[in-house]
């Protein structure tokens, strides 16, 4: 199977993923979305939705090498014209597994957030830290 698209199974799997346009544009309002992607045979519609969502927070749309029958087929439906990865790492992955070079702005902006996300988990004092 295609790495990408084992990716996006595991995503799926890992509760990482948001499937269709409802739950794709929810996350976006929501600022959870990392990366938007669209299926190589979305509709003009899909399109202007899905770079309506993009543009709230500015999260990378990515256009995907598979058609929506495809896409649908990872995640156990007929069809699906977008989806989204609402994990920072996975985002990174796919960025780089569908070929961007690690000096293209998605990348770049993916990696400092990645980072970022690290560097907090990192300082956060663990539950439960302290007591005895």
């Amino acid at each position: 199977m295609d790495k990408i698209l084992g990716m996006l199974g595991i995503a799926q799997k890992a509760g990482r993923a948001q499937i269709g346009e409802e739950p794709v544009g929810a996350a976006a309002r929501e600022g959870k979305a990392r990366v938007i992607l669209l299926a190589s045979d979305a509709g003009d519609n899909s399109r202007r939705r899905a770079a309506k969502f993009a543009a709230w927070h500015e999260t990378p749309l990515l256009a995907i090498p598979y058609n929506k029958q495809t896409l649908g087929g990872i995640f156990g439906r007929s069809s699906c014209a977008m989806a989204a990865i609402t994990d920072i790492r996975m985002a990174l992955s796919l960025a780089q597994s569908l070929g961007l070079a690690e000096d293209d702005p998605i990348v770049a902006g993916l990696a400092a957030k990645s980072r970022r996300v690290g560097v907090k988990k990192h300082a956060a004092p663990k539950r439960g830290a302290g007591r005895t």
